[in-house]
């Protein structure tokens, strides 16, 4: 995909995603790797609803700003995956609402935030972990990220939100959106005796969906 379609594409998945309400006001941020090397960013304080694909974020592969807007301030939690988790091609970073709360709650697990109730929510995000609560922009998320070596597609980072992972935009969307639908889903069964799916379950998707 050329550089002007990823541009496009970015700008008609972040409006989706912001008129769906996965994201408000000046919230939320996206990366796509560039065939040949370097970075599209969603610049700093931009809302997801309304990008120009031309002020979009061009960073080459040493992350340095050579093009358009100054890139989000989120920057380092986008390179961490990248470098951390071979294959990644985009990386999608929202503050939807329920996804959000889970990282707020205290007796949410940090080594799995996501019990695996649907099928879809392992083939599509996996095990979801927490890390530790950091000030947005602060270059310590970038190393919570990298501690998990490249473990996990999906992270919450504490109080803050989702951060999802995947082989290109498409992916990556899609699963962030998994994410929320699932962390819903667990609202509305907290308290209520739920059914999880069995480990042998797990297993024999992650043997046939690779994320």
């Amino acid at each position: 995909m050329s550089q002007a379609e990823l541009r496009a594409q970015i700008v008609e998945l972040s409006r989706s995603l912001f008129e769906r309400g996965y994201s408000v006001g000046s919230s939320g941020n996206i990366s796509v790797a560039v065939a040949g090397g370097g970075f599209l960013v969603t610049p700093t304080n931009s809302c997801l609803g309304r990008l120009d694909a031309d002020a979009i974020s061009q960073l080459d592969a040493d992350w340095n700003h050579i093009g358009g807007d100054a890139p989000s301030k989120e920057v380092f939690l986008h390179r961490a995956f990248y470098e951390s988790r071979p294959g990644t091609g985009a990386v999608v970073h929202l503050h939807s609402t329920y996804a959000t709360a889970l990282s707020c709650l205290s007796d949410t697990d940090p080594a799995d935030c996501i019990p695996p109730i649907t099928p879809y929510v392992v083939m599509r995000v996996g095990t979801v972990r927490m890390v530790d609560y950091a000030m947005p922009g602060d270059p310590v998320t970038g190393d919570l990220i990298r501690g998990l070596d490249g473990q996990a597609a999906a992270v919450l980072l504490a109080n803050h939100g989702p951060v999802v992972a995947g082989a290109n935009l498409t992916a990556a969307v899609y699963a962030a959106e998994e994410l929320e639908e699932t962390a819903k889903l667990v609202f509305l069964m907290r308290g209520l005796a739920s059914r999880q799916l069995t480990t042998e379950q797990v297993a024999a998707l992650n043997a046939r969906f690779k994320r």
